[in-house]
């Protein structure tokens, strides 16, 4: 008797990558995943704009689009299945911190504590700020020209928030990526800071030259709009409540092991609930000592709907397979 042998067609992995990228905030247009064009990118250098969030723990995803059937007669027969009210959330803990990854998990304005002066009145998401250093032509995403009299004012190390000063104006502010919402200028205080307290332009000084800033990782934003001025961020800060909330694209991945690849798309994503850091023990040194523990962001959507060109029908969320070579595709 002759058996035939299926390829695998389970996929196996140990882990979830977990990428981002904008939503044109004016339009609601989300950055689109194509599987044809992107399915088999490696890992570690996503396509543009797509931003690597890193590794991510307990990921859950869930449907909550309603079903129902449609009845008919005297006895209410089923005819047909009719699809009701849309929903789906995902969540899951991002293991690595950074500004991108507490902004998702907050929801809200993600702010630069900039640098103060000594005599600034204090403020809980930080006071008035050292005024900014002009940037000089020539400036690029990874290099920041500011001449030779304010090289002396950074050091290796520092992190800056690079973007144009407010101008009075409402609605949507930050370069490349909506930061926040204004509503008033009076709300920000009219500050000319206001832009680089809240943009996702920032980066790390890793060089100095005579007269500009090398920074470590290209700013997100890309090349600095003509204008724009730097300033010294001290840390990243978050807040519960505010009115803004936060909307981007997102992928995940499912790490392949034995060659097939699972990949979830979300054109837009909004936080649905914050849920707050939680700490998860990975190594305890004795009985004594207090346990050294990973801390973790823990991070709740909703999925918004988007609508797909090629049957107009509203989409949350796209699951494309990438089945492992000579693996049985039924």
């Amino acid at each position: 008797m002759n058996l035939a042998l299926r390829g695998t067609m389970q996929p196996l992995t140990r882990r979830v990558r977990a990428y981002f990228a904008p939503v044109d905030r004016a339009t609601e247009t989300p950055t689109v995943f194509d599987p044809a064009r992107y399915g088999a990118f490696a890992l570690d250098t996503p396509p543009s704009p797509w931003l690597d969030l890193g590794w991510i723990d307990n990921f859950q995803r869930s449907s909550h689009t309603a079903t129902d059937a449609l009845r008919s007669g005297a006895r209410g027969a089923p005819m047909q299945s009719v699809r009701g009210a849309l929903g789906a959330e995902v969540e899951f803990d991002f293991r690595e911190w950074g500004k991108l990854q507490m902004a998702l998990e907050a929801g809200s304005q993600h702010m630069n504590v900039l640098a103060t002066s000594a005599t600034a009145t204090p403020q809980p998401s930080g006071g008035v700020s050292i005024s900014a250093v002009p940037l000089l032509l020539g400036s690029t995403a990874s290099e920041l020209q500011v001449g030779a009299g304010a090289v002396a004012l950074f050091v290796i190390g520092n992190i800056v928030a690079v973007d144009l000063d407010y101008q009075q104006q409402t609605g949507y502010v930050g370069t490349g990526l909506s930061a926040a919402y204004v509503r008033n200028a009076a709300d920000v205080q009219h500050s000319v800071d206001y832009v680089r307290r809240v943009t996702f332009n920032v980066g790390r000084v890793s060089g100095l030259t005579t007269t500009s800033l090398l920074l470590a990782q290209p700013l997100l934003g890309g090349v600095p709009a003509g204008g724009a001025s730097v300033q010294k961020v001290i840390a990243f800060l978050d807040r519960e409540g505010g009115s803004f909330f936060q909307e981007w694209s997102a992928l995940f991945v499912m790490e392949e092991e034995n060659g097939a690849r699972v990949c979830f798309y979300y054109p837009r994503l909004t936080p649905q609930r914050k849920t707050g850091v939680s700490g998860v023990q990975t190594e305890k040194l004795n009985s004594v000592v207090a346990p050294i523990v990973a801390v973790t962001l823990h991070a709740v959507f909703l999925a918004l709907p988007a609508t797909d060109a090629n049957d107009g029908e509203q989409i949350l969320c796209y699951r494309s397979f990438f089945p492992a070579a000579s693996a049985a595709l039924y």
